[in-house]
């Protein structure tokens, strides 16, 4: 269990936070390009690190990201004119570049330099696989994260988002428990098919949880039979990625568990394959097949919280379907992802992780907790630069799954393909979790 004091540290992102701090020495996922537009597209509002803030794209294309207060007279620049390179408030129309300079004073005598002297509180914005991204730091950003499926053509990869109303950390740490596979994911009977839950003989996992330069990758071994052992692997990025195993095959899905504030989290479902087209082919329902692994969201709303929300939520208990839940399924609720948002969410906004008792399966959620904290105090004590910050080439990995002899490193037979330097998975018996 943690203090109360570290499990603060660990979940507070704001500005001047040991974690926070953290979070701005990296970049982070905004939302797709095509949800902002094109060149001169309209301002759009979204909560990050707790900062409520707008973006768009200037006449040319580039990103600007500025706090939603106008520095003249406080006015949201939500309601800005995108126009002729920059945002123009309406109060009193000033406008501003991408950079937060100043560029026209039209309410102010025309010999005034008062322009010149100022910025909007500005960020550093720019569009990178498909995504656009946001740098809250100060000084030079690093390198954008070279993840694999930003490098690819749009046919393979998959994007879609969800917001969840719980911290952080709580959605991420769902992705590295892989003990509650067969619970939470669970059908009732061993012998059902169909997309109705999963289910595997061996319900208590070995983990064998690896220190990595970018993170923590963990291999769960279960008994498959007398000769054989199935292997679930899974990635840990700095500061906020998940890698997690699918169905063979070679498509790589993940996790971006993006911090809007301390209570709500935009969560980035992504998918990829190395050299197939797999734009529809997405699979995330238990229940059934689901275009959004959320099922459907809710009309926008105003706001930095108000988009990306699932209809099937706390206020409604998730649709919950205690028939299904008696006779199919261990939850009853639809999809995979409502059945973690569900959990994690019924922890509260926060989770008081002072009271836990943790297990044997629990030790790749204890590794990720040490490391995050220990990088936060690192750069709030002595300024060492976290993980991955200078390194964005270290973002080049995969997760895995598959069935090997007893007694085989996974690590070992894995390890080409989990660091993408082969195309193929490798040669395994595979294992579907039945």
């Amino acid at each position: 269990m943690l203090s109360t004091a570290d499990n603060e540290m660990l979940t507070q992102v704001g500005k001047g936070t040991p974690m926070g701090e953290l979070m701005r020495r990296y970049w982070l996922p905004v939302m797709p390009v095509e949800e902002l537009g094109g060149p001169d597209c309209d301002p759009q509002r979204f909560r990050l690190l707790g900062e409520d803030l707008i973006v768009f794209r200037d006449s040319n294309g580039d990103v600007g990201v500025f706090s939603e207060t106008c520095p003249h007279r406080g006015a949201s620049l939500f309601y800005g004119r995108n126009e002729q390179g920059g945002l123009r408030c309406v109060y009193h129309g000033w406008k501003y570049d991408v950079t937060g300079q100043c560029v026209d004073m039209p309410n102010e005598p025309g010999e005034s330099n008062f322009k010149d002297k100022i910025r909007a509180w500005a960020y550093r914005g720019a569009i990178h696989g498909g995504v656009v991204w946001a740098y809250l730091g100060e000084g030079e950003p690093p390198g954008l994260p070279d993840f694999e499926w930003t490098v690819m053509p749009e046919e393979q990869r998959n994007f879609s988002l969800a917001q969840r109303a719980c911290n952080w950390m709580q959605g991420l740490e769902g992705d590295i428990d892989t003990s509650h596979l067969f619970f939470l994911h669970g059908r009732l009977d061993p012998d059902g098919s169909g997309n109705i839950g999963v289910w595997h003989n061996d319900k208590h996992p070995t983990l064998e949880v690896v220190p990595t330069k970018y993170g923590v990758v963990y291999g769960a071994n279960r008994e498959e039979n007398e000769e054989t052992t199935y292997w679930r692997i899974t990635q840990f990025l700095f500061p906020v990625f998940t890698f997690f195993p699918a169905a063979p095959g070679g498509t790589v899905p993940g996790h971006m568990w993006v911090p809007m504030d301390d209570h709500h989290t935009m969560v980035w479902t992504v998918s990829w394959h190395p050299t197939q087209n797999i734009a529809d082919s997405r699979r995330f329902g238990v229940l059934g097949n689901a275009t959004h692994p959320a099922g459907e969201l809710l009309p926008d709303t105003a706001g930095g919280l108000g988009r990306f929300r699932p209809r099937a939520n706390k206020t409604n208990d998730y649709e919950i379907d205690r028939g299904r839940q008696r006779t199919e399924t261990f939850t009853g609720i639809a999809t995979v992802f409502l059945q973690d948002q569900a959990v994690t969410e019924s922890m509260g906004p926060v989770q008081n992780r002072s009271i836990e008792h943790l297990g044997r399966s629990d030790g790749m959620i204890i590794q990720v907790r040490r490391r995050l904290l220990n990088a936060a105090k690192a750069l709030h004590y002595d300024n060492v630069t976290p993980p991955c910050v200078d390194n964005p080439e270290w973002y080049r990995v995969r997760s895995a799954i598959g069935t090997l002899p007893k007694g085989e490193s996974w690590y070992e037979h894995m390890h080409d393909w989990l660091y993408a330097k082969v195309d193929e998975p490798p040669a395994l018996e595979l294992a579907v979790p039945r």
